[in-house]
């Protein structure tokens, strides 16, 4: 059985979370992603205090599949330093863990 991982990445716009994460998904390296549009982002860059409306991707995939994920996801983001946290949750209903399982079966190798 494998760990599932979940992966927060903010984007600038829907279009772009909306592009890179069908790719994501189509490659089989995530097996689903949900867009939380409009957030706000306050934060420190360059010595500055920014803010930035934003769009939250959850993406929902497997930890072996993690680093690949990682890889595409890091080269495809138009953002400098993009934000991409995994985290592991300590329960996921069996059904879902095997459906995740079997779609992010191809980027496992």
């Amino acid at each position: 059985m494998e760990t599932i991982s979940i992966v927060l990445c903010t984007f600038p716009d829907l279009a772009t979370a909306r592009l890179i994460g069908t790719s994501l998904v189509e490659r089989q390296l995530a097996g689903c992603v949900n867009f939380v549009p409009s957030i706000e982002a306050i934060y420190r860059w360059q010595g500055r205090v920014e803010t930035a409306t934003e769009v939250l991707a959850i993406f929902k995939t497997t930890t072996a599949t993690l680093p690949e994920f990682h890889a595409a996801l890091a080269i495809s983001h138009p953002y400098e330093v993009p934000e991409i946290l995994a985290l592991e949750p300590t329960a996921v209903a069996a059904g879902y863990r095997e459906w995740l399982e079997r779609e992010c079966r191809a980027g496992n190798g």
